[in-house]
């Protein structure tokens, strides 16, 4: 059976075996720390004045990039969030994060 002509439409089945594969993800894969090519940027738009450090570019699971976030803010020793596919670091440390990626065998460049 076709893709086309999967009903989409089932609430329910009585069949054990079932396997609904409209509901499943696609695993995504991170690529290897030397084959990333992150951005760092300083931002203060939308933010009442406030400066926050911006890593962008990141490739791969969400629980890495958390992890990585992570790692950036207590280096820093600042808070900040993940959101978006980006790490917000609060305050300005755009060279000093740069430095960290750089450090840690990313590819870093720096924008702004």
């Amino acid at each position: 059976m076709s893709a086309k002509f999967k009903n989409t439409r089932v609430i329910y089945s009585t069949n054990p075996d079932y396997n609904n594969w409209d509901d499943r993800e696609e695993e995504i894969l991170t690529p290897e720390i030397g084959e990333q090519k992150l951005y760092v940027s300083l931002d203060k738009k939308q933010r009442r004045g406030k400066k926050v450090t911006l890593v962008t570019g990141f490739v791969g699971k969400n629980e890495d990039l958390k992890d990585l976030g992570k790692v950036l803010k207590s280096k820093c020793g600042v808070g900040g969030s993940v959101k978006d596919g980006e790490i917000i670091i609060q305050g300005d440390f755009k060279q000093k994060v740069a430095d960290l990626l750089t450090g840690m065998g990313y590819t870093c460049k720096m924008k702004g």
